[in-house]
């Protein structure tokens, strides 16, 4: 099959062990990003199977439209990427792992979330700059023991901060839908007795939820401003679970201390000169809580299994099982 990946910025999939599941596959990494349709299509025209590294291109009907040859679309997780009813009228195959209760946790996004709460608590940023412009220190941080981590969705990564969250000498408190708290309740967690109750007695709340219609938004900037002044708030999932404009206001309005992200609303953000970026109270890192080396080698792992499963005559994962024809 003629294999196209898309994204590979580093051009990093080569150098991992799980790229040997395409010998026998004629294969193309492209490693640069592409927005306009009309070239990404011209890329693509000769493809067999599209890997899409994460959520870096959306697959539309537009682009769709111009692939006739394209069969298979492999990647890994959710996929609001992507157009599925456009895939099932061009008859092409969508195919993606996703995680279930169970499995493995992302660990990379929940190292990176301990690397921002850490930056943050302990400005370790800011005490840097400091050193290098030769002003020794710049300020004091504040110690994690004893303090409250809320965070907010009860899922893998989430569960994964909790651990490392507890090893710190941390109360750990929860927040999220009506059957997370059921399920945090139940193993055992401690759920306060409201959402306000949640937002006003963390000093670190720290979101793990995944970015779907009924989560878009989900935080709002009554909910920052119900945080405690001297709070910080860390996103490793997705921008758009905080409403729009909710997290520069918040900032401008000393509503909470500190922010620290690695993720934004426009991506890649290439804007030196953004508002929310520039903000002298926040930390920010460019999308790379999944960008390791092992992970990656896991998540296109299942990616190429995919792939050669499709070859073979017997995919797997199927999002839109009822175009496959044997």
């Amino acid at each position: 099959m003629k294999v196209h990946i898309l994204d590979d910025w580093f051009d990093t999939l080569k150098t991992l062990p799980c790229f040997a599941k395409l010998d026998g596959h004629e294969v193309t990494v492209w490693t640069d990003h592409v927005e306009e349709v009309e070239q990404l299509a011209l890329r693509l025209k000769d493809a067999d199977a599209v890997v899409l590294f994460r959520e870096r291109t959306a697959v539309t009907r537009e682009l769709l439209e111009q692939l006739p040859n394209l069969k298979l679309i492999s990647q890994r997780g959710v996929f609001p990427h992507v157009d599925v009813q456009a895939c099932r009228d061009n008859n092409v195959l969508l195919c993606s792992k996703l995680p279930k209760g169970g499995g493995s946790p992302n660990y990379a996004a929940a190292e990176l979330t301990w690397g921002l709460i850490l930056s943050a608590m302990r400005q370790i940023p800011q005490q840097m700059q400091s050193l290098k412009a030769g002003d020794w220190q710049m300020g004091v941080g504040k110690s994690l023991r004893g303090r409250t981590l809320g965070l907010y969705g009860f899922g893998l990564i989430g569960q994964a901060v909790a651990e490392v969250g507890k090893a710190f000498g941390m109360r750990v408190q929860w927040w999220g839908s009506e059957e997370g708290r059921a399920r945090a309740k139940a193993a055992g967690e401690y759920v306060p007795e409201s959402r306000e109750a949640f937002f006003a007695s963390s000093d670190v709340v720290s979101l793990h939820l995944r970015l779907v219609p009924e989560t878009r938004g989900i935080i709002t900037l009554s909910d920052l401003e119900t945080m405690r002044s001297d709070a910080v708030l860390v996103n490793t999932s997705r921008a758009g679970l905080i409403a729009p404009g909710a997290l520069l206001a918040a900032l401008n309005s000393n509503e909470i201390e500190m922010a620290a992200v690695d993720v934004f609303d426009t991506e890649p953000l290439t804007d030196a000169t953004d508002e929310l970026l520039n903000h002298a109270r926040l930390i920010g890192t460019p999308h790379i809580g999944f960008v390791t080396k092992d992970e990656f080698n896991k998540q296109f792992g299942d990616a190429f299994d995919q792939i050669n499963a499709f070859a073979a005559g017997e995919p797997l994962n199927m999002i839109n099982p009822e175009i496959w024809k044997e």
